[in-house]
């Protein structure tokens, strides 16, 4: 399998997480998102939206994280990262989607680009901007964590969630978000990343980590 991704991407690091979990081997392939790299005419051939991650595996390629992640499951399915019952699937489905689709997308490199540089966001207004909508989204996590969570998002196992959960903590350290509230979030993430095998999927393990 190849992996293509960026060292500091959170969602080829949701991506990572389920080939560690899953101990499958994988090559990485490096598209630097500063320098633009992933819209290169190369990638664009097999990923046309021009964003990591993508996997390259058995002859197909497979694009965004959420569907990586189910079709590794599919075809690896131990350990599954989705409950055995249908309520239990939707459950963690939906606190995946949760950071996917109303967290992650505001936060990408691509939008706040677009705050800066076409609307002329500073940096504080930036950082409110984040606080706000990670602050909103993990307030309702924490809910659900609380409510269906034990050692992990969802029960005592890692899920989808958790592998969705760890790369938006990482971006909420990043950026100096408060998480003193979100306790039970901060407890799952801890578990997961002291799995070693999840450490090493950890952006600043990667060898093309350039923390500058």
């Amino acid at each position: 399998m190849i992996l293509h991704g960026y060292w500091r991407s959170g969602a080829a690091y949701r991506v990572r997480i389920a080939l560690a979990l899953k101990r499958l081997a994988f090559e990485n392939r490096v598209h630097d998102l500063r320098t633009g790299s992933q819209r290169d005419s190369g990638y664009l051939a097999l990923n046309p939206q021009g964003l990591v991650p993508a996997l390259e595996a058995n002859g197909t390629v497979v694009t965004q994280s959420g569907a990586i992640i189910e079709w590794l499951d599919e075809t690896y399915p131990e350990p599954p990262l989705l409950p055995r019952d249908r309520v239990g699937r939707a459950t963690v489905r939906a606190m995946a989607a949760a950071i996917a689709c109303d967290i992650h997308p505001l936060q990408n490199l691509r939008v706040l680009q677009y705050l800066k540089r076409e609307l002329g966001a500073s940096d504080p207004t930036r950082d409110a901007w984040l606080a706000r909508w990670m602050g909103d989204g993990f307030a309702a996590l924490e809910t659900l964590a609380e409510r269906h969570g034990g050692r992990f998002c969802y029960g005592d196992d890692p899920t989808l969630a958790d592998c969705f959960l760890a790369p938006q903590l990482y971006s909420a350290r990043r950026f100096g978000i408060d998480l003193a509230s979100y306790a039970r979030l901060v407890a799952a993430d801890a578990a997961l990343r002291a799995i070693p095998e999840v450490a090493a999927a950890a952006p600043e393990a990667q060898p093309d980590a350039d923390p500058t």
